[in-house]
């Protein structure tokens, strides 16, 4: 089979030096739809150098190196690109991610479930500049037709929202060419820009990127709940239930955290569903929680 289980889990830690830019940050912005209206204070925090302020989920293209395309290319790991899918992503910041920067991650295959259809490969990447630790990141890769070798199934997946109202609900519109300025950032899978390569993997046309849904969720949760605060994000987890099309639009929906039995002090969450309004709500992210410093503002 494609993936050698055993060699994906005793290769040892691959270390690669990473760097960005402000230019780095602000196309990732544009990317996950930052800048709309041009002239918002509130966007110009995203978008124009003298102000720049960096989302945390930048940290998943930091160095235009995306978690899924490197789980591709780790030892033991030797797929088909149309078989795979992003299944979830999971980011834990240590400090805030600066606007430049020159930083070492280190990564290693962590976990290689099965799925009975399907493999899930988990690989977690540990970055740090000179100051000392800033990320680390987790990126859950399926592929397709790769299940069923008799190993373990991994860990049950958390409640996607609470069984309740949302407190809040946003909606934000998924440009025509987001994916084609998405990739740009680094994950060039052609599964975003070609539709023959899309047909081939099973869809109508070509999607947009897992992870640029879960940037644009996570700016609706500094936009909305956090003030336009990106330093209170501390993590961020989230899988991926469905796909997003370019032109459709993203329905977010929020709930503060009240109900998690580990909250402690002023420390807010906010869980998080998102769904496509276009197709009767389709869910796309579900099973996000942002943990923050600070109460959630209103």
């Amino acid at each position: 089979m494609p993936i050698d289980v055993r060699r994906a889990l005793t290769a040892a830690p691959r270390s690669a030096a990473v760097t960005w830019d402000a230019t780095d940050v602000q196309l990732y912005h544009l990317g996950i739809g930052a800048g709309v209206p041009a002239t918002d204070p509130a966007e110009l925090r995203y978008t124009l150098e003298s102000r720049l302020h960096v989302l945390p989920a930048f940290a998943t293209v930091a160095g235009a190196r995306s978690g899924v395309i490197s789980a591709l290319s780790a030892p033991g790991v030797d797929v088909d690109l149309a078989a795979v899918l992003h299944g979830g992503q999971r980011l834990d910041v240590h400090r805030p991610v600066p606007v430049s920067g020159r930083a070492v991650t280190t990564s290693r295959v962590t976990a290689v479930y099965d799925k009975g259809r399907a493999a899930l490969v988990v690989l977690r990447s540990e970055t740090a500049d000179g100051d000392g630790p800033l990320w680390t990141s987790e990126a859950e890769v399926y592929v397709r037709g790769e299940g069923g070798f008799g190993g373990e199934r991994g860990p049950a997946r958390p409640a996607a929202a609470p069984d309740r109202a949302p407190d809040r609900t946003v909606e934000r519109p998924v440009r025509e060419d987001q994916a084609l300025l998405y990739r740009l950032s680094g994950d060039r899978n052609p599964l975003h820009a070609d539709p023959e390569f899309a047909r081939r993997a099973g869809f109508d046309r070509p999607v947009l990127h897992g992870l640029c849904t879960y940037g644009m969720t996570l700016k609706a949760v500094v936009d909305t709940v956090l003030g336009g605060d990106v330093t209170r994000v501390r993590a961020y987890h989230a899988r991926f239930t469905g796909v997003v099309y370019p032109g459709e639009t993203l329905r977010v929906r929020l709930w503060d955290a009240t109900d998690r039995p580990d909250r402690t002090g002023a420390g807010a969450g906010v869980r998080v569903a998102v769904t496509v309004a276009e197709r009767g709500d389709a869910p796309v992210l579900s099973g996000t929680v942002g943990e923050a410093d600070g109460p959630a503002t209103t």
